[in-house]
């Protein structure tokens, strides 16, 4: 975030924590998974901006390049993805990020849930 954001970028921010708190996040929770959720997202976005191809014909170009450059025995387990996962013909370099994406809110939710578990339990009715 700029040192100074516009009211765009201030609703937006609001937004999103409002979706979260709205969503039964504590305040600690919200703040978590706006960073967790705001990294994997900028993170993802950059290397995909970084990588030297845009389809999936360009990505098995390039692994057959690497492939004809590789040591199996230097590198077995960048061999084996490669070859067997990149050089699939329905491989989309996109489509890693709603996998990642499914694990990243996955795992907000269940930290939420364990989250509103121990608060509940640490408010114990006076006998």
């Amino acid at each position: 975030m700029r040192a100074s954001p516009g009211p765009a970028t201030l609703r937006h921010h609001d937004r999103v924590l409002g979706t979260f708190r709205n969503g039964g996040f504590s305040l600690t929770m919200t703040a978590h998974a706006v960073s967790a959720l705001d990294s994997y997202v900028y993170g993802f976005a950059k290397q995909e901006k970084a990588l030297p191809f845009d389809t999936g014909e360009q990505a098995a170009a390039m692994a057959q390049m690497m492939l004809a450059q590789l040591s199996t025995a230097d590198y077995p387990y960048l061999f084996e993805l490669m070859s067997k996962h990149v050089l699939q013909p329905s491989y989309s370099y996109s489509e890693e990020f709603v996998f990642g994406l499914d694990l990243v809110l996955n795992a907000l939710e269940k930290a939420r849930n364990e989250d509103a578990a121990r608060s509940s339990e640490s408010i114990k009715p006076v006998e």
